[in-house]
């Protein structure tokens, strides 16, 4: 990985649980949830792959005090510097990989994903139907100018790419081991959600999407595509096109 990266793993000797199954957490000043989400995720058994984006806050610091709880399924990676959303996937599931990953799925710090969806994404893929998988959220649940970003969106990535997806934006996605090294990821920041559509389609990988629970609270409300977003993922698109 980049010079501004550097493995933080509280125990080398770690057991893989049966399924195989890492969940890769990008985080960037998520001190509020951090640690009961990642706490919550390894309780039922999975692994975590932890990414500190450079946090100004104790993200970190609290993520460390989750590995003493759970030293063989929690492994922490840090950014000096903040990368972006994509960047922090991109290390987080190579990281998942070099543990031996079977699956991969990616997975919001900020407490917008019920981790009882994380079993829902899986199984279309250990049922072996296909390569990838996104969790969808429900439209008519979205705030109005959140419903209102995510079409356009949705558009946007079916003008541009020619894949009609329900939720082009979702954190909550799910991978075979296999189809993570064909993923041409380029975007650092919230691009690379269009972008994982577009290597779906690029490498012809088979895609399900299933319903998935969403937690609306202001901090959940507060990120993800806006306007400012949207115009620098349009422009990538454009980009994109001329390649």
């Amino acid at each position: 990985m980049a010079n501004e990266v550097q493995e933080r793993v509280n125990n080398n000797n770690h057991n893989m649980d049966t399924d195989g199954v890492f969940i890769v957490v990008p985080a960037y000043n998520e001190e509020k949830t951090v640690g009961h989400i990642i706490e919550e995720i390894a309780s039922l058994g999975y692994h975590v792959i932890l990414i500190d984006d450079g946090s100004r806050d104790n993200t970190y610091e609290i993520a460390k005090k989750s590995t003493v709880k759970y030293p063989h399924n929690i492994f922490i990676y840090e950014h000096i510097i903040n990368r972006g959303l994509g960047a922090a996937l991109k290390t987080g599931m190579i990281g998942a990989l070099n543990h031996g990953a079977k699956y991969v799925v990616t997975f919001d710090a900020d407490g917008q994903h019920a981790v009882e969806d994380i079993a829902k994404v899986c199984k279309p893929l250990k049922d072996g139907k296909v390569d990838v998988v996104i969790g969808s959220r429900p439209f008519e649940d979205m705030p109005g100018s959140k419903n209102f970003a995510n079409t356009v969106m949705n558009l946007m990535t079916r003008v541009f790419y020619r894949i009609n997806v329900k939720d082009s934006q979702s954190g909550l996605r799910a991978f075979t081991s296999e189809v993570i090294p064909k993923l041409n990821i380029l975007s650092k920041g919230y691009g690379v959600s269009s972008e994982f559509v577009r290597e779906i389609r690029r490498n012809n990988l088979k895609l399900a999407e299933v319903t998935i629970t969403t937690i609306y609270t202001p901090e959940t409300q507060a990120k993800g595509t806006n306007a400012k977003v949207g115009i620098k993922i349009l422009l990538k698109m454009i980009i994109d096109i001329f390649r």
